[in-house]
């Protein structure tokens, strides 16, 4: 386990490689109302520098800290994450969350996962800015014995927690969902914003017009 926030090495990463026994697994939770590429770099980037087998992409069913009225249905949300992560095969879906239904904590879904699945080693990727609100998260103490976090680096955001947190650099692409959301409704383009097939479902189905 490395110390409080202290950053990802090349060295590090390389000793934690060899001595791992389980297989590595990567989580990155989200509403992704709608997936979009900085989800995709941040996946492709977290997976290669720890050397993580695959990365699980989980849609939650309710986030707890989002405002309902700004989702939509799951259904259409699992379909264009399966959309965006098709042409990769270190990305996975993960329906934990959307088939339990109900808000979706994320101590109830590692717990889940880590006793179906013990010989996984999970790693839970979450934004920089998300680190500081780790001490609110529910049963977090408990959280953190089935999970290592990891911290994606963010300008602007201190790289401090009271909790093991690995830090890794991604580029920074600015893209957000809320971002391709307000374009669909002001009718511009998301083109090279979102995956081609994702941005086909957004079309076809006439979602975020309103």
């Amino acid at each position: 386990m490395v110390k409080i926030s202290e950053r990802t090495s090349t060295q590090t990463v390389t000793q934690m490689a060899a001595t791992a026994k389980k297989r590595r697994i990567g989580i990155l939770g989200g509403t992704f109302n709608p997936p979009h590429l900085g989800h995709l770099v941040i996946a492709d980037q977290v997976a290669t520098q720890l050397g993580l087998d695959k990365v699980l992409f989980m849609p939650d069913a309710e986030p707890p800290h989002v405002d309902r009225k700004l989702t939509i249905p799951a259904a259409d949300r699992v379909a264009m994450v399966k959309a965006a992560i098709a042409d990769n095969p270190q990305f996975k879906l993960e329906l934990t969350e959307v088939q339990r239904g109900g808000l979706s904590y994320s101590y109830d879904t590692m717990l889940q996962l880590t006793q179906q699945h013990p010989e996984n080693q999970y790693y839970f990727i979450i934004g920089g800015d998300m680190v500081a609100y780790l001490p609110k998260w529910h049963r977090i103490d408990e959280l953190v014995k089935l999970v290592q976090f990891v911290g994606v680096c963010r300008q602007g955001y201190a790289h401090e927690s009271p909790y093991p947190v690995l830090w890794v650099d991604v580029p920074n692409i600015g893209i957000s969902s809320t971002m391709v959301r307000q374009r669909v409704r002001n009718g511009q383009s998301v083109r090279y914003l979102v995956p081609t097939l994702v941005d086909l479902y957004i079309k076809e189905h006439l979602l975020y017009r309103d």
